[in-house]
Order: structure tokens, then sequence, then C-alpha cells
């Protein structure tokens, strides 16, 4: 698994999971222990200390469900549900045409659209450079600046308005850094 990859579970599995999920546990581990520093490829120190400050999941609990869950929540985590967001079907026959397994959850939340970014990097044909500037450009960057922006308007917890911002300047990086591999 390349630093590519890395960011993007990280990040999709934070967006993906209630922060006391037991699969995070090992991640939230590595944050408080401030761990995450020396795997993280990225010169985000500052905002990686601030999430380490802030990480007590059952903390985050609430603000997790305010933000994302449910019908009435804050911040819908749903590209669909933003004015410049792809349909989910969209996405879905997308990830399904590049062959990668899918549940019954909705393909066009922001963690799982992250985690599909991971899964094409993984997967690193030929091809799936172009798959996942497809993946960013079409169906993730649209959108996901203005969710980013509410998250960071309406947390109630410095980790997730830190999160936010973390996850903006990453996606950035990222969607950068594939520009430069097209151009090679």
């Amino acid at each position: 698994m390349n630093e590519f990859s890395i960011i993007c579970r990280i990040l999709g599995s934070l967006y993906n999971r209630q922060p006391q999920d037991p699969l995070l546990v090992p991640l939230f581990t590595l944050l408080r222990e401030g761990k995450l520093q020396q795997h993280w490829p990225l010169e985000q120190d500052e905002l990686l200390t601030r999430l380490q400050e802030n990480s007590d999941p059952q903390a985050l609990a609430a603000d997790y469900n305010a933000l994302f869950v449910g019908s009435d929540c804050k911040v819908p985590p749903f590209g669909s549900h933003w004015d410049n967001g792809p349909q989910e079907s969209e996405i879905r026959g997308f990830l399904q045409n590049r062959g990668m397994p899918l549940g019954d959850s909705p393909a066009d939340h922001i963690g799982a659209l992250l985690l599909a970014a991971s899964w094409l990097e993984d997967q690193s044909e030929a091809d799936e450079s172009q798959a996942q500037i497809t993946l960013f450009d079409q169906y993730l960057l649209p959108w996901v600046g203005q969710f980013l922006g509410k998250v960071e308007a309406h947390a109630s917890t410095a980790f997730y308005r830190t999160l936010a911002a973390l996850s903006r300047e990453a996606i950035q990086a990222m969607r950068d850094e594939l520009e430069e591999e097209g151009e090679v």
C-alpha cells in the first residue's frame, strides 16, 4: 500500500465509520499516541497534532451523528445531496466497471469515495491513474469543498473541524499528484 492509498484509507475510514466503531480502535490508538505523523506522507503536522489532542472516540460520537447520520443531519455525506454532486448510480456504475466489489451501502458517501480511491490505487494497473482522475474530477471534487466547508462550520468538536481542513489539503495534494503522474 503506497502513501496515496494510506491517506485515502485513513480519511475514508474516519468519515465512513462511527468514531466508536471497533474497526477504528487501531487508528484512534495511533492518533492518540502521536504515531500517525510518522506514517503520514504530507506535511500536515500541525493538523495531525490537533487531531491527536481531540481524538477521544466517545466524545466524538455525538458530533459524528449530528453531522453525518440521519435524514436531519447537518452535513449530508452523500455526493447526491449536493448541487454539484454526482448521482449514486453513476458512481456505482463507474466503480463496478472498474471491478470494485460493492456492498449495499451508498457509493456516493464521502468515506466510500475515498476508500474507492484507495482501492483504485491498490489495483494500480496502467489505466487506474486515469480512473482515479475521473473519480476525483467527476465524483469528488465538484462537491467536496462545499461539504468540507459545512463540516468546519457545523462541527461541535475540534476533531471534525480539523479533519475537514486536513482532508481539504490532502485531497488537493493527491489530485495534484495525479496531475503530475499524468504528465510523465
